[in-house]
């Protein structure tokens, strides 16, 4: 009897090449938007998975770019890359949100990782809304948000977090959680939120946040405003803040690039949504005189 020998297919690795490859994936979303007669375009546009681009919609008559991230995967696992670099020409005004949380799954050890880089060019407007993170327990978070506004730019940004998985009793359960973000004005004024936590640990417990379900920032920079309109925004959000003491525990200040800072403790997901959603209103009335927009995004 002859017994050929077996052929094995190039395309089929070893299981030592198998077990040396990096672990998760590497995803890449890139958009730049242009200003085209009275609206906001996509004017050009790439993603890798797991990001998904979906067109954007018009929500009313300012020709403003309503776009939805969306990463149908669910979440990050351990090891996942995943980038955004926007950049919006002179005059672009775009709306950023996503339909569901930013799920953070446990990691045996490796790191999940969300870069995002921003351009925003002269007289644009970018406001970015995401729903908030869910870090599971056992889980590791590093994100870094980078925006760079040209002259009279304007950056709306929103960055929540939630405690964990809270109906599941995993609260501050994470194993380490960190975040970047720096807004630079075309002056080179920068306001810089930069925090790493590892509930297990002394050095990297939350404190006070303990007692809360969600921790969330708001920031607004342009640096073509009049300091008396920071003036009045910051006022007019102290007292929104204070209307809501039972449920949110805030504060609000003028940081050192021209514009507010605000930073709240929720208890629950409603409260936090309500929280958002009445700030973002007093900040389009306060610069445009313009109402809130009506989500869709479902």
């Amino acid at each position: 009897m002859t017994i050929s020998p077996v052929r094995v297919s190039p395309k089929i690795k070893s299981s030592r090449d198998i077990l040396t490859e990096p672990v998760g994936r590497v995803g890449k979303l890139r958009l730049e938007y242009a200003k085209r007669d009275s609206r906001t375009i996509i004017a050009r546009s790439h993603c890798t998975t797991p990001w998904h681009l979906l067109p954007p919609i018009y929500l009313d008559d300012t020709g403003a770019a309503y776009t939805l991230l969306v990463n149908p995967s669910g979440g990050l696992v351990g090891g996942d890359r995943l980038s955004i670099d926007m950049k919006l020409g002179a005059d672009a005004h775009v709306l950023i949100s996503a339909p569901s949380a930013n799920r953070v799954y446990r990691s045996q050890g490796a790191v999940s990782i969300q870069d995002i880089k921003i351009t925003i060019g002269a007289g644009a407007v970018l406001e970015w809304l995401p729903e908030h993170t869910i870090p599971f327990a056992g889980s590791r978070f590093r994100q870094t948000i980078h925006a760079a506004l040209g002259q009279g730019a304007t950056c709306i940004l929103w960055d929540a977090v939630a405690s964990g998985r809270i109906a599941r009793g995993e609260r501050w359960a994470f194993a380490s959680l960190e975040n970047e973000i720096r807004i630079t004005t075309a002056a080179g004024q920068s306001l810089v939120e930069r925090y790493a936590l590892d509930p297990a640990t002394d050095l990297g417990s939350v404190g006070l946040a303990a007692q809360w379900d969600y921790v969330a920032s708001l920031y607004v920079v342009n640096d073509a405003v009049a300091p008396e309109v920071w003036s009045r925004l910051e006022e007019r959000i102290g007292l929104l803040l204070d209307e809501r003491a039972e449920r949110l525990l805030g504060g609000v200040s003028q940081p050192a690039a021209p514009g507010v800072a605000v930073k709240i403790l929720a208890r629950t997901a409603p409260d936090l949504t309500e929280a958002m959603d009445v700030l973002w209103a007093a900040v389009r009335a306060e610069l445009w005189n313009l109402p809130p927009v009506a989500w869709r995004k479902y």
